[in-house]
């Protein structure tokens, strides 16, 4: 079970304020929901729960004390003070000095720290990837009905997920493109023909249809373009658009003018 606790500093202070309105004579100080979360913190793991904690300042007050900051083996910094390294990470000397490239971080573990960049997920990709357990080993795109309409796909293992928790697998896990795919090849003398009906997502789409296109443009153009095409189905939680549909609107978009990186 994985436990994504956002917001720490504001979530403790309102369990804090909740249970000393609520509590009664007899009732222990500490709100009991603070005590379950320390007990899983310092037990959990042996019932495989483990917790993703998010906290603008993670100090050992917001955190119900300096025990339960120890139990974090594993913590990222990006845009940190100084004074939040020296609390947070006093193992590695000297700091590295933070940046504000957007999505850079240092991950510390085992008394090292290294720098990484964060890869950013729309919501539906994020769901996509945590559902379907892809991996960086997934040489082929799931096949796709001709038709227009819902796609089905194959259940993924059931330990597929606990597999891209690993660290080597995370990165490629997380953007399978750049050569984590590989598209089948066909003969220039025999092109395959376009089948304007198949129904694709849009990394398929810049693979074999809009090469001149990013699968960011697709994704900004969905958006925020009005004439973007509507899905035609869903491939577990990826959408699927018709291909004739997106060839259509790649011939009829504005294109932005030479010299400027202005999007109209």
């Amino acid at each position: 079970m994985l436990i994504l606790l956002e917001e720490i500093n504001a979530t403790m202070k309102q369990l804090a304020r909740y249970w000393e309105k609520i509590r009664e004579s007899g009732d222990p100080k500490v709100s009991p929901a603070v005590d379950a979360l320390n007990e899983i913190l310092y037990m959990g793991r042996q019932l495989r729960m483990h917790v993703l904690l998010v906290a603008q300042s993670a100090t050992a007050r917001a955190l119900g004390g300096p025990e339960v900051r120890e139990q974090f083996a594993t913590r990222i910094l990006a845009r940190y003070s100084m004074n939040a390294w020296r609390m947070l990470a006093p193992e590695v000397h000297p700091a590295p000095k933070s940046t504000k490239h957007h999505g850079r971080a240092q991950v510390v573990m085992g008394g090292s720290a290294r720098e990484t960049q964060v890869l950013f997920f729309t919501e539906t990709e994020a769901r996509e990837w945590a559902t379907t357990g892809k991996t960086a080993t997934d040489t082929k795109p799931a096949a796709l009905s001709t038709q227009p309409g819902p796609v089905q796909m194959q259940k993924p293992p059931a330990d597929s997920l606990a597999a891209d928790w690993n660290t080597t697998a995370v990165p490629a896990a997380l953007d399978p493109g750049d050569g984590a795919r590989s598209v089948p090849a066909t003969s220039s003398a025999n092109p395959a023909p376009v089948d304007d009906d198949q129904a694709v997502g849009l990394r398929e789409a810049h693979e074999r249809h809009l090469p001149d296109i990013t699968v960011a443009a697709l994704r900004y153009a969905r958006a925020n373009d009005r004439t973007f095409p509507k899905s035609v189905g869903k491939r577990g939680a990826e959408f699927l658009y018709r291909v004739g549909d997106l060839r259509r609107w790649a011939r009829n978009r504005p294109r932005v003018a030479t010299g400027t990186t202005d999007f109209d």
